[in-house]
């Protein structure tokens, strides 16, 4: 008897259509906005699409390794800085910046030197946040730091930079940042053009990000994650080195942050110390939760929702826009646990186990009361 070796079977071709669908039409509506919106709502929905490239940085983290940073706006910070140091003295055109005279300051600092050349402030956009995150990464993550201490930790990090980019007001702006940024690479960023340019950078960029965690995640390496993430122990039992991994991925996360916060600062002409704190943390591990967490296309979609939702409830509602806001949140955790984007799965609408406890108990009490008025009559 010849035995037969049990081939691999085919991916569906329509299950892989299905799994790409979301991403592919979210590219088309992008790519095809400009040409419905107005300049200003085109310019929005380009700074959204930053925050959209954080959220998916967060997800490939902690949808895929389960290590829930809440320090994550600090990448996307320092990613903001490090192109606005650049911006900042472009518009300087060569003089000392406005804030540094302000303060006293007679020359330029030392550290702000190399990023009058373009050469060397984008390299920092992804260098400055990945050499940090693998330097915090390799210090907790050798000493086994998981879970809910790991995210206290992030946090307490947010807090810290923060206050120290506030407390530094002559090299840093303090409180204010960086603002007045005029122009980039030459050009006004209040001209339209070149607002239209940044949205299609940073639609661009974002399919970019968006396919490269596809395919890390989707590799070898992506399978050790989710080990990682269900049982790190077994992982550490089969021979490799937990810690490692998880550095390596977080600063792949921190340098896509980076590159958000780079395409952010010339599309808001200003970038603070606000954005690297505590609570903008916390609002990127919502957007990913409201979207879908492990699905990276949930994570943009969860950002530009939840973003364009609050700019269209704050115009609308400018008194209690903030409850909508929250209802929004509570809403979307109590109803779709697994995102927004569970409800385009296969698997489709499942009700929330707590709305399946409720319905049983209600079917068990109606069985009870008809079994009763069925024995009187």
């Amino acid at each position: 008897m010849v035995s037969q070796v049990a081939k691999p079977m085919a991916a569906d071709p329509r299950e892989q259509i299905m799994r790409f669908a979301p991403a592919i039409l979210l590219a088309i509506v992008l790519l095809a906005a400009p040409l419905v919106l107005s300049d200003f709502r085109t310019n929005l929905l380009g700074k959204i699409l930053t925050f959209g490239i954080l959220a998916l940085s967060l997800d490939l983290i902690w949808g895929y390794a389960g290590m829930l940073s809440l320090g994550h706006s600090v990448f996307f910070g320092l990613g903001a800085y490090s192109f606005a140091m650049y911006l900042k003295l472009e518009a300087s055109a060569g003089g000392l910046p406005d804030f540094m005279f302000w303060s006293g300051l007679k020359e330029l600092p030392f550290f702000w030197v190399p990023f009058q050349h373009v050469w060397i402030a984008l390299p920092m956009v992804v260098i400055i946040p990945g050499v940090l995150a693998g330097a915090i990464g390799y210090l907790v993550f050798r000493s086994r730091i998981t879970g809910v201490y790991f995210a206290l930790i992030t946090q307490a990090f947010a807090l810290i930079v923060s206050i120290l980019f506030i407390g530094q007001q002559p090299y840093t702006g303090g409180t204010n940042g960086l603002t007045n940024l005029t122009s980039v690479f030459g050009h006004s960023i209040y001209n339209p053009s070149t607002q239209l340019a940044l949205y299609f950078i940073s639609v661009g960029v974002l399919i970019a990000a968006y396919l490269l965690c596809v395919g890390i995640v989707s590799s070898p390496f992506g399978r050790l994650l989710v080990a990682i993430r269900d049982d790190e122990n077994r992982v550490r039992f089969s021979g490799y080195d937990p810690a490692l991994i998880k550095t390596a991925v977080y600063c792949v996360s921190a340098a896509l942050a980076g590159i958000g916060g780079a395409l952010f600062a010339p599309q808001v002409g200003i970038v603070s110390p606000t954005m690297m704190g505590i609570v903008p943390s916390i609002e990127v591990a919502v957007w990913v939760a409201v979207g879908g967490r492990g699905t990276l296309i949930g994570a943009i979609i969860g950002a530009v929702i939840v973003n364009y939702a609050k700019t269209l409830l704050s115009e609308s509602f400018p008194d209690i826009w903030t409850y909508f806001l929250g209802a929004l949140f509570i809403g979307s955790v109590l109803l779709f646990p697994r995102g927004i984007i569970g409800l385009l799965r296969r698997e489709g609408w499942r009700w929330p186990d707590w709305i399946k406890v409720a319905r049983g108990r209600t079917a068990t009490l109606g069985s009870i009361t008809s079994g009763i008025w069925g024995g009187i009559k």
